[in-house]
């Protein structure tokens, strides 16, 4: 499946919040990258950054309808992830993500910003926190990965980041294992809950689990141990206001070690931590997404 695009950025592409599949719109940023997005709503300007095995449409299917009744919410895909380019090798790292990120949100003209990001977004977000603690209005970083671990996604997917071998690897084994294998993921990451039925029926899962896409998700895992060491070196001086939601019955992103501690080494940093609720927080309780988004923007 081949994902709408725009390419004409002065073309504000506001698709229907039951829309599919999702009309993006696309912009470049100075440094050359194509970003994807979609809007929705009108208010203060809100960023919404998906996580691993995921594209936009995972927020346009969970909290972005809500937000949308009290911000301008933009929702980005990720580089390499469903209509956004990726540099091979180069743009693997939440920090480098985070500044095509921050480029794409310049040239949308956005002013001062919530970021908010699930997971592999979630460090997104904080480094773009980090690198603009000025220009955002803060950083809203749900069940995010924080600490460098080593991780189930490193082995399965991070040999797919090597040159030549990960690429034939993709296109190969891996292309014929996907189809069974990541389902089973993509359940689990919601566990204990159920994967909504909007999300079953609407998400494009073939779209994301195409071997380009892999390759990409390989490179972030390969990339986390390099880029979440300068994370947790960071964060005892990141100025901008962060809020952490984490679901304490979270089973892929261990919510004491990542949100818990990170939230001790972030000078004021707000943790909230969801009983019984797991990983796909920003699905099971969009109510919280929306209560936290609306304080931390003073809306």
């Amino acid at each position: 499946m081949d994902l709408p695009l725009a390419q004409a950025r002065d073309i504000v592409i506001r698709p229907k919040l039951d829309a599919d599949p999702i009309a993006r719109a696309a912009l470049t940023t100075p440094s050359g990258h194509r970003v994807a997005y979609v809007e929705a709503g009108e208010g203060p300007d809100l960023v919404l950054i998906h996580g691993s095995l995921m594209m936009l449409e995972d927020m346009w299917l969970g909290p972005m309808p809500a937000l949308a009744r009290h911000f301008r919410v933009i929702a980005f895909d990720r580089p390499g992830h469903g209509g956004s380019s990726r540099g091979r090798l180069a743009d693997a790292t939440p920090w480098r993500q985070a500044e095509i990120l921050a480029e794409a949100m310049d040239v949308l003209g956005l002013r001062r910003p919530l970021v908010a990001g699930h997971s592999f977004g979630g460090a997104v977000a904080l480094a773009i926190g980090h690198g603009r603690p000025e220009g955002i209005a803060g950083v809203l970083a749900l069940a995010p990965i924080c600490f460098p671990e080593l991780r189930l996604e490193q082995v399965l997917f991070g040999p797919r980041a090597v040159p030549v071998s990960g690429d034939v690897l993709a296109h190969g084994p891996g292309a014929a294992i996907d189809p069974a294998l990541l389902p089973l993921l993509w359940r689990a990451m919601f566990l204990p809950q159920a994967m909504p039925p909007s999300m079953r029926a609407r998400f494009p899962f073939s779209h994301a689990r195409r071997p380009a896409a892999m390759i990409a998700n390989g490179e972030d895992a390969a990339a986390l141990w390099p880029g979440l060491t300068r994370s947790a070196l960071s964060y005892p001086s990141l100025r901008a206001p962060v809020h952490i939601l984490a679901g304490d019955a979270d089973i892929v992103v261990n919510p004491h070690l990542h949100g818990r501690l990170a939230a001790r080494m972030i000078p004021g940093a707000r943790l909230d931590m969801l009983a019984g609720i797991g990983h796909m927080l920003h699905h099971a309780r969009i109510d919280a997404v929306v209560a936290a988004a609306r304080d931390l923007a003073g809306a």
